[in-house]
């Protein structure tokens, strides 16, 4: 089936948190978030090597919404379902919808770490992906010596399936990284 044609809803919650596809007028709060969090974020993510713009967060934002109205990238914003404030972005990314199979990736507002959002949000994203989706196969990747993206799954009982050595050039252009690949595959029905 073309993915274009399957429905699935756009927003979901969690016990805490509002998770929901990227609208327009977005751009001004992940912009905001970026900036106050850009020395934690800057060893692991491309996109914070310098500070964001409101224009250019904007335009990153009505690409994600395209893209996921396409199907070709589930990008999600979390939110305190409480207040409503921004926390982080999360996403179903990579994805192959033959399998079905989505990669998770994810950063957080430093303002809101150290309180189990994230790990609260990849959980409701996992099994939205498992359950809405009908995933046969959710992964997080993440660089070998980010302790905190690799908490996130260990708590969640993903498996760690490997770690490729010298898999990638780290954010600073300069040195190699090992990425982790971890998994969770829904238990197989007996045949």
């Amino acid at each position: 089936m073309n993915p274009l044609l399957l429905d699935f809803p756009s927003e979901f919650y969690t016990k805490r948190l509002f998770i929901r596809m990227p609208l327009p007028g977005d751009g001004k709060a992940v912009s905001q978030a970026i900036n106050e969090s850009i020395e934690e974020l800057k060893p692991w993510m491309p996109f914070a090597q310098t500070e964001q713009t409101v224009e250019e967060a904007e335009i990153n934002i009505r690409k994600s919404h395209t893209q996921f109205l396409e199907r070709e990238d589930l990008r999600l914003l979390i939110f305190l379902k409480e207040t409503g404030e921004f926390v982080g972005s999360s996403g179903l990314h990579r994805i192959d919808w033959n399998v079905p199979k989505f990669e998770i990736g994810y950063w957080i507002n430093s303002r809101f770490s150290n309180k189990g959002y994230m790990t609260e949000a990849v959980e409701g994203i996992m099994n939205f992906a498992l359950k809405e989706l009908k995933a046969k196969r959710v992964e997080i990747r993440c660089d070998s010596n980010n302790a905190k993206s690799r908490a996130i799954p260990e708590k969640l009982g993903f498996r760690l399936e490997g770690i490729l050595e010298n898999d990638d050039v780290s954010v600073n252009g300069v040195d190699l990284r090992d990425t982790c690949i971890y998994a969770k595959v829904p238990k197989k029905s007996p045949s």
